[in-house]
């Protein structure tokens, strides 16, 4: 298979006689040929190609990584391997573009071998090794080889060239599905061989829909190694806040602080992982009142709350997702502290109601109800709207003007983990021992909205952890990082005092 994005004249000067290209493949020190070690994470991801392959017996499964996608011209964004195909192979950050897991029935009907697919390094006396800019070893670095893959990861490796061989291959008389998102080229490739086979024992896009579902909906309990990694990843998350905490002065006085706030969070979570595990959101002011600003372009002022949403990616795609509602000069005002006690308040509520047997909807419905009744408290709901008016999900909902969001979602490889789960399997699903999530309820007054108490407009506050549903009930993965209004003052004042140096 190759890339859409096709080879075309250059306007590179790139040398090509006969004597260059003798002289370029000589006088290189010879490759190692020690075998790779097996990962770490070869054995787990065993396990889960081994689920897949229960529940899908006698089919060909498609699992694509995804290609690389242009920012502009002849540059492309940095390659994040698909979910599924990251989760199913144990690569990370260090996935090859353009790459495909294939499960491929066994003949004698005894489950599935895994093949991966994928271009491996070149020799050096080739025009890619030094010509490529794509691929070539010269501009982005060496590949692993067949071999590397096999012993590392304890699957089969093929030359991606291969890989249309290998769909084809008696397509009349096994079942294809493709994880269709991934990879639009290899989706076209299978829908290819399926209409010439002229077979489908039903609908193409549903028996790929069903995979694609499969495939998120196994994610949702983490075994022990995941759970490992969000450890890992939360406890890089915390050491970003607290560079960020550190530089708050600094972004008051640069000006445009909000973009010097994202940087230094940035520069941890590269430094730290793979990257941020989504565009941070680093809102100060009224910014914090926008649930998902992320141009971050804004003043940090002293005086100001300032709203950071962030996480840190590892390199095995694990994500931390965790706010904290910081005041920017370390301390809140009267009116800032009765805002964030009252999330907090709400917060502890959904907290509490994470552990087995409730369902995920429980955590919403407890939060929501804490934040119904302040706003109902402090007198912000239309005249006569009672409580219970208020909650009714029918015909109520006037408290969700300052809370339009949800408390909760699945939290793991993806930061929205799960997505393509059904709602009764989501939303209504069961709580269960090894899911991890996020409780983050949160408060927004707009500058200009003029329902709220003039006091309290200009003042966002979401506070968000990520939890683990235990045995008997939670374990807050992110407790490090202190959240009352106190413990936060004083957090940022013992930070900033190089106190944890």
């Amino acid at each position: 298979m190759t890339s859409d994005k096709q080879v075309k004249a250059s306007h590179r000067n790139t040398p090509g006689s006969d004597a260059f290209r003798a002289f370029i493949a000589s006088g290189w020190a010879s490759r190692s040929t020690e075998p790779v070690p097996r990962a770490e994470v070869a054995d787990h991801a065993a396990r889960r190609r081994a689920a897949v392959s229960e529940r899908f017996p006698g089919e060909r499964l498609v699992i694509p990584a995804g290609g690389l996608k242009v920012r502009s011209n002849d540059t492309d964004y940095t390659f994040r391997a698909h979910t599924a195909f990251a989760y199913l192979t144990g690569l990370g950050a260090d996935s090859e573009p353009d790459s495909v897991l294939v499960l491929d029935p066994k003949p004698e009907g005894g489950g599935h071998e895994a093949i991966l697919f994928f271009r491996p390094l070149a020799a050096r006396d080739t025009e890619e090794f030094f010509a490529d800019a794509r691929f070539g070893e010269f501009w982005v670095g060496p590949r692993p080889t067949i071999q590397d893959i096999e012993s590392r990861l304890g699957v089969g490796a093929r030359h991606i060239d291969s890989l249309p061989d290998t769909l084809a291959k008696d397509a009349g008389a096994v079942q294809i599905r493709v994880v269709r998102a991934a990879d639009d080229q290899v989706a076209r490739r299978v829908d290819e061989v399926r209409a010439e086979a002229a077979t489908s024992a039903s609908g193409p896009t549903d028996a790929d829909e069903e995979l694609a579902r499969f495939l998120s909906g196994m994610r949702i309990c983490k075994d022990e190694w995941e759970i490992g990694e969000m450890r890992r990843a939360i406890a890089a998350t915390h050491q970003g806040f607290e560079s960020i905490i550190v530089g708050l002065p600094e972004a008051v006085r640069k000006g445009r602080g909000e973009r010097w706030v994202e940087g230094l969070f940035g520069l941890y979570a590269r430094h730290e992982g793979n990257g941020v595990g989504y565009e941070s959101i680093c809102a100060s002011g009224d910014h914090a009142n926008t649930i998902h600003w992320t141009k971050n372009t804004g003043q940090v002022r002293e005086g100001d709350l300032m709203l950071i949403d962030a996480g840190v990616e590892l390199d095995s795609l694990y994500t931390a997702d965790i706010t904290r509602t910081l005041p920017v000069n370390g301390r809140f005002t009267e009116v800032q502290r009765k805002i964030y006690e009252a999330v907090l308040e709400a917060q502890e509520a959904g907290m509490a109601a994470v552990k087995p047997g409730n369902k995920f909807s429980d955590i919403h419905a407890a939060a929501n109800r804490v934040i119904a009744r302040k706003l109902h408290e402090w007198g912000l709901l239309p005249d006569g709207v009672t409580l219970e008016q208020t909650l009714d999900p029918e015909n109520g909902g006037w408290h969700r003007r300052w809370m339009v969001h949800g408390t909760s979602h699945h939290l793991g490889m993806d930061v929205h983990d799960c997505q393509m789960l059904l709602r009764k399997d989501y939303m209504d699903g069961e709580l269960k021992p090894g899911m991890i999530l996020t409780v983050e309820p949160g408060l927004y007054f707009k500058a200009d909205d003029l329902v709220a108490p003039e006091e309290f407009r200009g003042i966002g506050v979401r506070i968000e952890d990520n939890v683990l549903v235990t045995q008997d009930g939670h374990e807050n993965l992110s407790s490090a990082m202190p959240r009352t209004a106190d413990d936060v003052e004083a957090w940022i004042a013992r930070v900033q005092s190089g106190a944890d140096e």
